[in-house]
């Protein structure tokens, strides 16, 4: 059956959606077929051209549900589900039903108040640092100031993502033919992590990319169930 991942939190702003196609295109990239269901009513769903994964709109209630009862009849799929922000019962009722879920936040001391709050009411969530400074002064800044908020769940925090400009590549309506190679290796290494935390198998070659041909065919057959 298949996997879902879910990138949840009460805060926004702190990069949901962009992980969530990061993590898609990164799945993608390694031989892995997934989905990327938008719930945030506020954004606009995206075209499937140019991706490695197939973007889903799941704004409404209903097609959420039919997607994750498609998802969870395939085997070897993975669900990503973008969560938004702002809503509580909505992200608990979905951490319900995921496989893994993640929580992102960013460097500031509200971001880590918040995401303390949501890993105490999702206890098998993991915290996810986004958008995470490169520069040195403020990643070491950064780093103190999570560990002296985040301490009582250090050890459910995972490994930062590190701020990169190309990343709101990803959120245009269609990609390019071809996209940056250190946003396609953070794609790479953000799906790593994750198929390593929610037990998902990646291919025996994991560098092999699935053509553009057999992704459209795949996603096809996924949508039309």
């Amino acid at each position: 059956m298949g996997r879902i991942v879910s990138l949840l939190g009460n805060k926004g702003g702190t990069g949901k959606t962009t992980l969530a196609h990061m993590l898609g295109q990164g799945l993608g990239l390694l031989g892995v077929r997934a989905v990327v269901a938008l719930t945030d009513p506020t954004r606009e769903p995206l075209s499937r051209e140019g991706r490695r994964y197939l973007p889903s709109d799941a704004r409404r209630p209903e097609d959420l549900k039919r997607i994750a009862l498609t998802l969870r009849s395939v085997p070897g799929w993975v669900g990503i589900v973008d969560g938004g922000a702002g809503r509580v019962e909505f992200d608990q009722a979905l951490a319900r039903v995921s496989d893994l879920v993640l929580l992102p936040f960013r460097e500031s001391h509200e971001d880590m108040r918040v995401v303390l709050q949501d890993l105490a009411r999702i206890p098998q969530a993991w915290a996810l640092p986004s958008q995470w400074p490169t520069n040195t002064w403020a990643r070491e800044a950064a780093g103190r100031a999570l560990d002296a908020q985040l301490a009582p769940v250090r050890d459910r925090v995972l490994d930062p993502v590190n701020a990169l400009g190309a990343t709101k590549v990803l959120l245009q309506s269609s990609l390019p033919a071809s996209l940056p190679r250190p946003l396609e290796d953070a794609c790479r290494q953000l799906a790593r992590t994750v198929a390593e935390i929610a037990g998902i198998p990646l291919p025996e070659a994991p560098e092999a990319r699935v053509s553009r041909q057999q992704a459209a065919g795949a996603t096809h057959a996924v949508a039309s169930r």
